[in-house]
């Protein structure tokens, strides 16, 4: 798996525990980007010790992310967020102060937002 690729799986920790749980669908979703990603066994067993402990908004490697994986990552964690059926408030706020913390243009990820929470309710029974 790519560097960059890493970034996004660790940040992708911190908005699984959004809402103080890191719950089995939630290590699921991260485990099929492990698998997507073509994480080494290395790699993903340094992201699951990662993922044991509780990560926030603070651990996320922005200052190490292109802009690009920035809005990959925005996208990503909007589907996480709904991977337990719904997005609850709390994981909603989180992907609101995600949005600042990436630094995009306040109405690009607006749109980011949206595409991927459309994306997230018509897939849900996929999730």
């Amino acid at each position: 798996m790519r560097e960059e690729n890493m970034g996004i799986v660790k940040s992708l920790v911190s908005v699984a525990w959004a809402d103080g749980h890191y719950d089995a669908k939630e290590r699921e979703m991260v485990d099929a980007l492990l698998s997507a990603f073509e994480a080494t066994e290395e790699q993903a067993a340094e992201i699951r010790a990662y993922a044991a402990e509780k990560k926030t908004l603070d651990d996320i490697p922005v200052w190490d992310m292109p802009f690009d994986d920035r809005r990959v990552l925005l996208q990503h964690a909007v589907l996480l967020t709904y991977v337990d059926g719904e997005q609850h408030e709390i994981e909603k706020k989180f992907v609101q102060e995600l949005c600042g913390k990436l630094e995009l243009d306040p109405e690009e990820a607006k749109k980011i937002v949206e595409a991927a929470e459309h994306r997230a309710k018509k897939f849900l029974n996929l999730l």
